[in-house]
């Protein structure tokens, strides 16, 4: 199990993000492949060292292979994210899509439409599109699957944006950031939208640094150079403290929880997915009967407590409940990791689940398997059947003893 922190205590943009996990032993290569599968030809990504206040950094470079690229909708985007190919992996492609749909969401709140018709910048363009897949896989790749960041600094003063000038934290900015530690920290936009969503989509809580066995270290570098503090996002990776012994964690959640009993019931698929993409651990429906005989269903939302404002307002926003129930929970969660399997000539993931060493739980990725399904023009069912027995095949089965390069960097990791 490996856990990130991100301190943006200087601001955040996707670019400063991506820089500093590649800092930390991302691979470049295995990010250019994974955007590549999203918008192939597109964009050029490069890294250079530089300094930022005297602090070496990675700052990573992403440019334009055709000069005019299009401002895709968040609808495009969407299905560009559903056809890509194997070379951007399941589990990064689930946060990237919560990641976008999350910011198009807070687009479409700031100008009064609705997400699939948010059609600028910060949802389409292709430096955005880079930077979410980019981070996604770059965490992937370094088999990171808990999240955990810092306060925010958002900046003051003014920005100029294509709708002109705006006061700092951009709307955007201050939508997404909803339930977040924020701090203005300096002058100017310190905090982008496509930051800002990534950190609290991603991120499962805005702490200070938590007890770890240290790893690796990142820095990212923003394009600016202030002298009096560097312009950069630090990553700090390791094993939580106490977990050498491979028991399953304990957090704290929050559960949430709407009875409702008039709602169109061809809305909940949209209600939960914009719940996930909201930043919900899990979101389901319970049927019940009502006063009166009447069928409903209890809306539940299990979140991490930081995202609790933000997921109600969602619930209120996309159900007609009057009213929310919340309590808090403990989750136990096993540890997780992700291992490559070779089926039928591709490469799917499978997903693990681990506790003390020994491998409780071995699932194929289901996207990968019926994305290769309809590739191969074959039922589901023989690729899921195909990936468990190569899983089989390399020991991944419950009882078995945990490989030591599950969740390793260099590996898929963890998701």
């Amino acid at each position: 199990m490996r856990t990130a922190w991100l301190d943006v205590s200087a601001g955040v943009a996707g670019d400063m993000l991506l820089g500093a996990l590649i800092d930390a032993g991302a691979s470049l290569e295995a990010v250019r492949r994974a955007v590549d599968a999203v918008v192939p030809g597109a964009v050029r990504l490069t890294r250079e060292q530089v300094t930022r206040a005297g602090m070496r950094a990675t700052r990573l470079v992403v440019a334009p292979l055709a000069e005019d690229q299009p401002h895709r909708t968040w609808a495009t985007v969407r299905t560009l994210l559903a056809q890509a190919s194997p070379a951007l992996a399941g589990p990064a492609r689930e946060r990237a899509t919560a990641v976008f749909a999350r910011l198009a969401e807070a687009e479409a709140r700031v100008h009064g439409t609705t997400p699939d018709a948010v059609h600028f910048h910060e949802v389409g363009a292709w430096d955005s599109i880079a930077d979410v897949v980019g981070v996604c896989a770059a965490l992937h790749q370094l088999g990171v699957d808990r999240v955990t960041a810092s306060p925010l600094a958002v900046g003051a003063g003014t920005v100029r944006t294509a709708h002109g000038e705006l006061p700092v934290p951009a709307p955007a900015v201050a939508e997404l950031a909803a339930g977040w530690r924020v701090f203005a920290g300096g002058r100017g936009e310190l905090a982008t939208p496509t930051g800002v969503a990534l950190l609290t989509v991603l991120a499962a809580e805005c702490s200070d640094l938590p007890p770890m066995c240290l790893e690796t270290t990142g820095v990212g570098a923003g394009s600016r150079d202030t002298p009096w503090r560097p312009n950069v996002v630090r990553v700090l990776v390791g094993a939580p403290a106490g977990t050498g012994a491979g028991t399953a964690g304990r957090e704290a959640a929050v559960l949430l929880e709407a009875n409702v009993d008039d709602l169109d019931p061809r809305l909940w698929p949209g209600v939960l997915s914009a719940l996930l993409a909201a930043g919900a651990s899990d979101a389901w429906l319970v049927p019940m009967l009502m006063k009166k005989g009447r069928p409903a269903h209890t809306l539940c939302v299990l979140a991490p407590p930081v995202r609790a404002d933000a997921l109600r307002a969602t619930v209120f926003h996309h159900t007609s409940t009057l009213g929310v129930r919340e309590h808090p929970v403990r989750k136990t969660a096993l540890e997780r990791g992700w291992a490559d399997v070779d089926v039928l000539g591709d490469v799917l993931a499978v997903k693990i689940g681990h506790d003390r060493g020994t491998i409780v739980q071995s699932t194929p990725e289901f996207e990968d398997a019926a994305r290769l399904a309809a590739d191969r023009e074959l039922p589901v069912r023989t690729v899921l059947a195909a990936a468990a027995a190569a899983a089989a095949a390399r020991g991944l089965v419950p009882g078995a003893p945990l490989p030591e390069d599950i969740g390793q960097r260099g590996d898929r990791g963890a998701g």
